[in-house]
């Protein structure tokens, strides 16, 4: 027997299934146990992937796919966000973004990079690569209060 339940999608790198890929995520991430805060997180790191394709892997009026697999485990998930389009310089990206300060001036902040910053800010793990498209590889732990079965009670 398996030690996960993987589930794959293919839509088209359109806007309009950003939404429908943040509510099979949700229903994923509940089947394993997260809570409401992280569900909203992988949502968004989930959404943030899928915009950088839409926007960024096709050239205009190119069709394309991309491919959403989640393995779904006891104690986490693994969301993989593929395209066959164009690829980019993690390394290059990542250097570009950031670190902003309190003396910046907000009209002249880059949006680009801002994407790839939330992707890992709010998951555990996240791994990309970039050959022959752009496959970003995330992965969240479900974080569950846990008390070891030997602590003595606490009186108040």
């Amino acid at each position: 027997m398996r030690a996960f339940d993987y589930i794959e999608l293919r839509i088209p790198a359109k806007p309009q299934y950003v939404s429908v890929m943040r509510l099979t995520i949700s229903g994923l991430a509940t089947r394993v146990g997260f809570s409401y805060d992280q569900i909203e997180d992988m949502k968004i790191a989930v959404s943030e992937a899928i915009t950088n394709v839409v926007q960024h892997a096709y050239n205009d009026g190119e069709d394309g796919d991309i491919v959403i697999g989640s393995a779904l485990y006891s104690d986490k998930i693994e969301v993989m966000i593929s395209d066959c389009g164009n690829s980019f310089n993690f390394e290059v990206v990542r250097a570009n973004i950031g670190p902003y300060h309190e003396n910046d001036n907000v009209e002249r902040l880059r949006e680009g990079g801002l994407g790839l910053f939330l992707m890992e800010t709010l998951m555990d793990e996240v791994r990309f690569n970039n050959d022959g498209g752009v496959t970003v590889f995330m992965t969240k732990y479900v974080n569950r209060e846990q008390v070891g079965e030997d602590v003595e009670s606490v009186s108040t």
